[in-house]
Formats: C-alpha cells, structure tokens, sequence
C-alpha cells in the first residue's frame, strides 16, 4: 500500500538513500505546503542505485521551513521516494522486483503490486492536482546532462530545456512515470551524470529550486538555438542467450572497450562496436518505437566485427553488466528539430 505524510519525518534529512527503507518501510509520498498550489511533483530512487535525487532533494529542502530552515517554500512539493529496499543494497532493482519505472499507468503491467501502487501515486496527485512533474535519474555510463520528454508540446520544452539544452523525445519505454505524469501536466525526466558527482547534485537541487519559482509554464516556442533535439528511435536490449563482456575474446559478442565514451556522439556508418562469433547474428537485438525487430536495418557484421549500418547517436550505453541484462545496452537517437518552428 502507498504511505502518506503531510511532513518529512524528523531526521529524514539526516539520512543516506542506503538509510531510507528502515526509516520509511516502503514508497512513500510526503505532501509538503507551499505559497503557491498546485503541487510540484518530484520522484526520486526509481532506480535505487541512482541517488543523485535524494541528495538533491536533502539539499534543497533544507533550506525552506519543511525541511528545518527558515524559508517557506513558494510552491506546495509533493515527493515520491520510490524503491528504498533497492537502495539499501545499492542496486537498480533487487531480482524479483519489477523495474519501479516501467511500472506506471501506460505501460504493459497494470497487475504487479508495483504497477497498482504506481497507479495509486497518480490517482493521489490526480485529485490535488499538479503544476509539474519532474522524475530524477543517475546513467551508469559516461552521458551529459540531458532532460527526456514524452510530448514535444512547448511547457514541455521550456521544463527541459531549464535543466539542460540536450532534450531527448521518446515514446518508448512505456511505463515510465513521464509518460504517466504527462497526461496530466508538463513532465520531464531528469538524467544527471553518474551518481555521487557533486555536480550532479547542484545541478538538480539548483533546477528544482527554479521549478518551486515558477509561477507558470510559457506557452511559446523554445528559441531554436537554446535546444538540441534528439528523438529516441530505437532500444537496444541484450538477448539472454548471448554472453557478452568488453574486450573479452571468450564471450558470443566481445564489445570494444571504450565504447560508453560514444555516447552523445554522432556515429558514421560502419562504426566498429566489437567482435562476434558466428552464428549468433548482430549479437545485440534492436527495437523500434513499435517494438519491431529491426536489428538487420540498425546493424551488420562484416569479417566477424559488429558495425552500425546506419550513422546513429547512442545515448546511455553503460559497462555496467548488471544493468545491460535489467534494462538495455543503449538507445540510438537521431536530431529532431524541425518541429521548433511550428
């Protein structure tokens, strides 16, 4: 069941994300007043290894009167922290566990306890009702700092673009709590960096902030040269029966070794990303928006090297095996500006 509070628990700030589960005992949402309604919504730990927003978070509220400083916050914040039991061990999700943000109304699990819970939160901030919704994320590989939408509608933009000029569109995954949230108000997903940069943190309690200021959303086009668009076209997801490593001669698919430094990066046709055995085709299996098999369209093997048929830009490709086998490989995007002007 969803735990609710109207206030942070005392010495809930004091506490590391590793500290949550027993101080909470599960998800919960904290409803916290401000000057101006409605709320902004903001969920963290999704993914209990990416804890860049509890910091953030701990940061912030410190200074308004909610979090034991001596301002009032000049917007009512409503706060979902999400997979603490995950965060206890430091991991993405445990085994067993869905992923928490491919469990939201929109996606394919509408039965899981996860899934019913995360219906529950939007049903929740439904009825007070919301100004913005703002889901933050850590990658495990090397990216910049970008904002995802899943609507291409200006609130939508200027929202992302306050965080970053790099904004990536996407319709898949579903399940996401942007693409839940965003039936009902401008919604963003954060992507800050590995976790534990400082930066990081500055940068996502410094944009929250900005977001508590708001006291509305511009309904005008984001000026072109203030945002890089990039549209999600493709997943790129690790068959199980495929062993992999990087720059590992004893696996099915050996991924060159550097390759997470790709990412963001605009890649030519025939760009090399490893070696594979015959066989075992591409290696990789890659997904379009409709959630088609289009391996044969993104890539090819030539000579035993698995190379990009098509010049693509990844984004999140990350070393972390654990995470490739959970989630995906990367996702390939390709520029999608064109809109701005309309």
């Amino acid at each position: 069941m969803l735990k609710e509070l109207d206030r942070l628990p005392d010495g809930l700030l004091s506490l590391e994300a590793n500290q949550l589960a027993s101080a909470l005992g599960g998800p919960t949402l904290i409803h916290l007043q401000g000057r101006q309604s409605p709320a902004l919504f903001v969920s963290i730990l999704m993914h209990g290894n990416e804890t860049t927003g509890w910091e953030a978070v701990r940061q912030l509220l410190q200074q308004y009167q909610a979090g034991g400083g001596v301002r009032e916050l000049p917007r009512s914040l409503s706060l979902f922290i999400g997979n603490v039991d995950a965060a206890a061990e430091g991991l993405r999700r445990l085994d067993g566990q869905p992923d928490y943000n491919r469990v939201w109304p929109g996606g394919d699990d509408c039965d899981s306890p996860e899934a019913i819970l995360m219906q529950q939160v939007v049903d929740r901030m439904a009825e007070r009702g919301l100004f913005a919704s703002v889901d933050v994320h850590n990658n495990t590989g090397l990216n910049p700092h970008y904002a995802c939408v899943n609507r291409l509608d200006h609130p939508f933009l200027h929202l992302a673009s306050l965080f970053s000029r790099t904004v990536v569109y996407f319709i898949r995954p579903t399940g996401v709590q942007s693409g839940a949230m965003a039936e009902r108000c401008p919604a963003v997903t954060l992507e800050c960096g590995k976790p534990d940069q400082a930066f990081g943190v500055t940068h996502v309690q410094e944009y929250l902030d900005a977001c508590l200021h708001l006291s509305a959303h511009p309904d005008h086009p984001v000026a072109e040269h203030d945002l890089d668009l990039f549209h999600t076209v493709a997943i790129v997801k690790m068959p199980e029966s495929v062993s992999f490593g990087f720059a590992d001669t004893s696996v099915d698919l050996s991924l060159s070794d550097d390759l997470e430094r790709l990412n963001f990066r605009e890649l030519s046709r025939g760009t090399v990303l490893g070696q594979v055995r015959p066989g075992i085709g591409t290696g990789l299996a890659v997904f379009d928006e409709q959630g088609a098999d289009v391996s044969d369209r993104f890539l090819l093997v030539e000579r035993g090297e698995l190379r990009l048929r098509l010049p693509v830009m990844p984004s999140m490709i990350t070393r972390d095996c654990r995470v490739i086998r959970q989630d995906c490989f990367c996702y390939l995007m390709e520029r999608y500006n064109d809109h701005i002007s309309g």
